[in-house]
């Protein structure tokens, strides 16, 4: 994952938000680039922070100005804050980055978003919602079941991979591929079936090599090649230069 604006956050680090006394100017800025990110709720205003929460994503954000221009996204969901990197900023949500400009404040907000709107269990909620009313008595009427299931599971995949193979860097959607690690039709419950953590967004290639056992990962993040895959398919995949899932040593 790019660090974005986190890259000033040590630059920043002892800086506090500006107080009460802030700018119109900023707070119109703040507001609108929340919006445009899904918080359209402004929740109230305290010590220098305004607090906005979203209808479609849990948990709220707060956002600051500070003295020096920079600005401050504090983050109140806890998965979403688990994702990223450790910088030390003070703040009242669980994690603070900081962003020197409006433009790397709205990349900030929308992974922010991205993320809330993937992880646990938003898409679990979503698919008890959509097949609420289906019925599940004959195998036509769960394969139903299990395509809703599916598309919700892309989507949160994409979300939480922003929209990118994380091993090739393709994002066409029509080359990607919603890899699951246990298999839907394995899953002993649906929350384990709609968890992005049990899955991969991947290039059509390296989902038909996962799928077959052909590959596989490490505890680390490195792809494994299986004694089975041939020569030409090492080639293919580009597994000498393949990178690191690093995600996978903080949640997978």
């Amino acid at each position: 994952m790019s660090a974005g604006p986190l890259t000033e956050a040590a630059r920043i680090a002892r800086r506090a938000p500006q107080p009460a006394t802030r700018a119109l100017a900023q707070d119109t800025e703040a507001t609108k680039v929340a919006a445009d990110n899904g918080y359209r709720l402004i929740r109230g205003i305290d010590g220098g922070w305004i607090r906005f929460g979203s209808t479609t994503a849990p948990c709220d954000i707060f956002i600051a100005y500070t003295f020096t221009g920079d600005w401050l996204l504090s983050i109140e969901h806890s998965g979403v804050a688990r994702e990223l990197p450790d910088c030390n900023l003070p703040g009242p949500g669980r994690k603070t980055t900081a962003a020197r400009s409006l433009y790397e404040l709205h990349k900030a907000l929308d992974r922010t978003y991205r993320l809330s709107i993937s992880l646990p269990t938003v898409p679990l909620a979503a698919f008890e919602h959509e097949t609420a009313d289906l019925p599940r008595t004959t195998e036509a009427e769960r394969l139903v079941v299990m395509r809703v299931g599916q598309e919700i599971f892309r989507k949160a995949l994409m979300d939480y991979w922003n929209g990118a193979c994380p091993l090739t860097g393709i994002t066409d959607p029509a080359l990607l591929r919603a890899s699951h690690i246990v298999p839907w039709a394995e899953c002993e419950t649906d929350s384990l079936r709609l968890d992005v953590y049990n899955g991969f967004l991947l290039s059509s290639l390296w989902d038909s090599a996962f799928d077959a056992g052909l590959i596989t990962f490490s505890a680390e993040g490195v792809p494994i090649a299986s004694t089975k895959l041939s020569a030409d398919g090492f080639r293919a995949l580009r597994l000498d230069e393949s990178p690191v899932l690093s995600r996978m040593l903080k949640n997978y």
